[in-house]
């Protein structure tokens, strides 16, 4: 199924160089893209590609436009910003196949009588769905899993298949969670008697807002006595932990393996790369961001780019540096030493 590139645009927006009536039935790379593909170009590195391209039609920035327009013979959708737009067309295009799961309960599911689901809902084959829980319009909950009593999934939300939605939990409008991921587990609180640990009962929630994405096998843990918050619009990849009582901000993004320490209370428009680390009890502005790999063991209290990992060498540069590191302190104090001598000798010597 296709779609005509001026319906296209009437749909997206942008500027139309070309015909009309060209029919297009999908995106695709540079590279790969066929004569009924659309495809677009976001990085001017790659415009020598794009000339090349058989796409049908290219989504370019005026300026990479002003470069290909004389070289490339396929129609242009010239915008702001092309990946954002390329986002909004993959979307649409998707639509244009994607099956919508029928409303209702499967009858392997197993449904409180006190749920509340509504009408316009799916609930999949082997799902649970405990007391007191309420299922929001058009929310899709699919096969194998756990909703926790008196838990509240907000409308058009997406549970992929066995997520487990813990007791009391709370996810917004348009949220999206992915295979395996836990939701409300409990947090890793315990007081130390004499070398034993005494659990502490993690009685606070996890509360997600609107347009939250949660990858696969993420884990996001309850508050202990105040709930766990995301924000509206965060987007959490693949094998996340977050812990106990941390705040994310609105519109964060966190990569893959990204952990972050209880308690921590991260801004708005934030990212962290991949495996970054954020120790507990931390404040992180607004727009901070976190390069891959990076511990953060104090707060940041500024906006801007920090990294913190030391660079990749050979294993035996490495070791070099690292004795050098060691000795670091011991030739603080010999310096500290030899400038109390070089100062004692330049007295004495203007005496």
């Amino acid at each position: 199924m296709g779609t005509r590139l001026g319906e296209l645009v009437e749909r997206l927006g942008g500027q139309l160089v070309g015909d009309a009536n060209l029919e297009v039935t999908g995106i695709a790379p540079l590279t790969d893209a066929g004569v009924s593909h659309i495809s677009f170009l976001s990085n001017s590195k790659l415009r020598a590609q794009a000339l090349q391209s058989q796409a049908a039609a290219l989504i370019v920035s005026a300026a990479d436009d002003a470069f290909i327009a004389a070289g490339y013979a396929g129609a242009r959708i010239v915008t702001n910003n092309p990946y954002v737009y390329f986002a909004r067309a993959a979307q649409y295009f998707e639509s244009l196949t994607a099956i919508v799961p029928a409303p209702g309960v499967h009858a392997s599911a197993v449904v409180a009588a006190d749920a509340v689901i509504a009408a316009s809902a799916h609930v999949g084959a082997r799902a649970v769905i405990e007391s007191g829980a309420v299922i929001g319009e058009r929310a899709v909950i699919d096969a194998g899993c756990y909703i926790g009593r008196d838990a509240v999934i907000g409308e058009d939300t997406h549970l992929f298949a066995n997520v487990t939605f813990q007791a009391r939990c709370v996810i917004g409008k348009r949220g999206i969670i992915h295979s395996g991921a836990v939701i409300g587990t409990d947090g890793f609180g315990f007081a130390n008697e004499g070398g034993v640990y005494i659990k502490i009962p993690q009685t606070g929630r996890v509360v997600i807002g609107d347009d939250v994405d949660i990858g696969a096998n993420t884990t996001i843990d309850r508050g202990a006595l105040a709930d766990t918050i995301l924000e509206d619009g965060v987007k959490l990849d693949n094998q996340i932990q977050i812990g106990h009582n941390c705040h994310i901000g609105a519109h964060t993004a966190m990569a893959g393996c990204v952990g972050v320490a209880g308690s921590a209370k991260i801004g708005k428009y934030c990212t962290f790369g991949g495996a970054a680390m954020v120790l507990g009890h931390l404040t992180i502005a607004d727009k901070v961001h976190v390069g891959s790999g990076s511990m953060v063991s104090r707060s940041i209290l500024e906006p801007g780019q920090y990294t913190g990992f030391y660079p990749l060498a050979k294993n035996s540069e490495w070791e070099k540096s690292a004795a050098i590191v060691r000795n670091l302190s011991t030739m603080r104090d010999k310096i500290r030493a030899l400038e109390k001598t070089i100062k004692t000798l330049t007295n004495q010597d203007e005496k």
